[in-house]
């Protein structure tokens, strides 16, 4: 995890403009570098650091002797790095995973480079020789990037928003967009450094197989069960690539506790120096501390719980919302107590690497109103639709509730050669049966003693739902809370006021109001709010739906 910035063909002094990029000091707390290029005076690229692999060569912007003219900042992991130097016969003057970034663009050019890549990573690479610039995001969009461009040739890049929002004049005027994941993009400077956009090609679509290989591969079609834990192994598996400690996010639910389970197995085999530390959170009894509390006994992990209280979550909520950049409903009540976990693994521990289970409800039909869909065809695209909007929900929930205390956050079910074949499956066996949820992956874990069957046998529970009691939800407490602080006069004159995604609840408007303080005018960051389809539901909360009560 790391923050990367730049901007080419800025109209204004660069040496003030570099400012911003301290807002995503948070990123990299370890280390911080800013640089102007020779010849090229309108432009300048920054990182911070999160040092987790290469203490001592891994700075950035990174160069190497063999290609001097080739500048590269980047966030992200490069798990193939090793075999990549293997097949190719690369030369690398680092240990860094990163460096296998320049090598694969001299070899073949820039979608040649991110076809090649197996892991999750931005990155801006600046070619001095040939006055380009490519962009480039993984395609989930795990790692993030956020683009500003207009007609004057004046491009800027940064791993969030806010390092983009008033950066001049001109350019606060221009819109701030999220780069698309799977794709790569060409800008061409002039001799003044100025950017005009040449092309955007898209490497990758969700659910195809990558290009690179791999060291788990499927033997045997036929046999899925099979297939599945070997490739999620695999998945975690290449995800310990790390000088710093691993622990993970233990929920109690399926996926991260799959993910605690092979992780714990793994460190086993690789005798690593350390006890897995487990991290869970919620109010007092909440159903994920319970279920947690077994799993981490179960793999005998150093456990740790953090019990907050409605006031501490409340309290969190605009510093949420900033982190965030999103105002979406779900997003941000989920949020809460990641971003508590965080902290407190930030303040209480020496964890700085930690593995997650996002992506598993949209890669295997796990959320409730799966049980709902009319067909297995439909299911499927649902699913897949689900996977490639998850930039703008998990996954940004994921990153910058654990960046935001200088966190790197990874997450096995979206690697790219377990999920792609996953998706590939045939449309029957992916949906809910016997009135359960994901029951193919259960299955494919069933019987191997891998988790107290209970724990895997599990019902889906929202993390925002899962931290607070069976009694009193926490979307519940929070709109409360928040009826208290807006009016009905104020919700109804709103619709003038954001016309796109207008808040339809008092909660909806507190949070667009807070999200419009630090980004106004940015909205469109996000296309809708997440809801469950085939439902009729009117919140996103799981606990409304008809399947869960019963």
């Amino acid at each position: 995890m790391c923050g990367i910035w730049a901007i080419f063909g800025s109209p204004d002094d660069t040496s003030i403009q570099c400012n911003a990029a301290h807002k995503i000091t948070h990123r990299g707390p370890d280390a911080f570098r800013i640089e102007t290029i020779h010849h090229f005076p309108t432009c300048c690229l920054g990182f911070h650091r999160l040092a987790i692999v290469d203490d001592l060569q891994g700075m950035q912007p990174m160069r190497v002797f063999r290609y001097p003219h080739v500048w590269l900042i980047y966030n992200g992991e490069i798990y193939n790095h090793q075999q990549l130097q293997k097949e190719f016969d690369f030369h690398y003057a680092t240990k860094c995973d990163g460096e296998a970034i320049i090598h694969l663009y001299a070899q073949g050019g820039i979608e040649f480079a991110a076809k090649h890549l197996d892991g999750v990573f931005s990155f801006c690479l600046l070619d001095t020789a040939n006055r380009k610039v490519f962009l480039g995001r993984d395609t989930y969009g795990v790692r993030p990037m956020f683009r500003l461009y207009n007609d004057n040739g004046f491009l800027a890049v940064c791993s969030e928003a806010k390092g983009l929002i008033g950066l001049s004049q001109e350019a606060y005027s221009e819109h701030v967009e999220p780069f698309l994941p799977g794709h790569v993009e060409t800008y061409k400077l002039d001799m003044l450094g100025k950017a005009s956009f040449e092309e955007r090609i898209r490497f990758h679509k969700i659910g195809e197989t990558p290009a690179y290989k791999t060291v788990a591969e499927i033997q045997d079609n036929n046999e899925v069960e099979k297939n599945i834990r070997i490739l999620f192994e695999a998945a975690v598996e290449k995800r310990l690539m790390a000088e710093r400690r691993i622990g993970c996010l233990l929920s109690g639910g399926l996926d991260s506790s799959l993910v605690a389970s092979i992780l714990a197995k793994k460190a086993k085999e690789m005798k690593l120096s350390y006890r897995i530390q487990t991290f869970a959170i919620g109010m007092e009894n909440s159903p994920d501390l319970l279920a947690a509390r077994k799993v981490a006994n179960f793999l005998e992990t150093e456990h740790h719980e953090v019990v907050f209280t409605p006031e501490e979550g409340i309290a969190a909520l605009e510093d949420v919302i900033y982190h965030l950049e999103s105002y979406d409903v779900t997003t941000i009540r989920a949020s809460v107590g990641m971003f508590l976990l965080s902290k407190y693994i930030k303040e209480k521990t020496d964890t700085t690497v930690i593995l997650s289970g996002e992506g598993s409800d949209e890669i295997a039909q796990g959320y409730i109103y799966f049980h709902n869909a009319p067909s297995g065809a439909d299911a499927d695209i649902e699913s897949k639709r689900l996977c490639e909007d998850l930039y703008m929900f998990d996954v940004l929930r994921g990153d910058r509730s654990t960046s935001a205390w200088g966190l790197e956050i990874r997450v096995p079910f979206l690697d790219h050669k377990f999920s792609s074949y996953y998706l590939s499956l045939s449309d029957s066996i992916k949906q809910p049966q016997k009135g359960v949820e994901k029951y193919l992956l259960r299955s494919a874990f069933d019987g191997i003693d891998l988790l107290p069957k209970d724990i895997l046998w599990r019902p889906k529970e929202a993390f925002s739902d899962g931290v607070s009691s069976k009694t009193r939800s926490w979307f519940e407490i929070l709109q409360e809370f928040i009826c208290e602080q807006v009016n009905d006069s104020d919700l109804e004159s709103r619709a003038l006021t954001y016309k796109h995604n207008t808040p339809r609840t008092k909660e909806a408007l507190y949070y667009r109001q807070i999200f419009e303080k630090f980004y106004p005018e940015q909205g469109d960051w996000i296309p809708y709010y997440w809801m469950p389809k085939w439902t009729g539901a009117t919140d996103p909360s799981a606990r409304t739906l008809k399947h869960y009560k019963q």
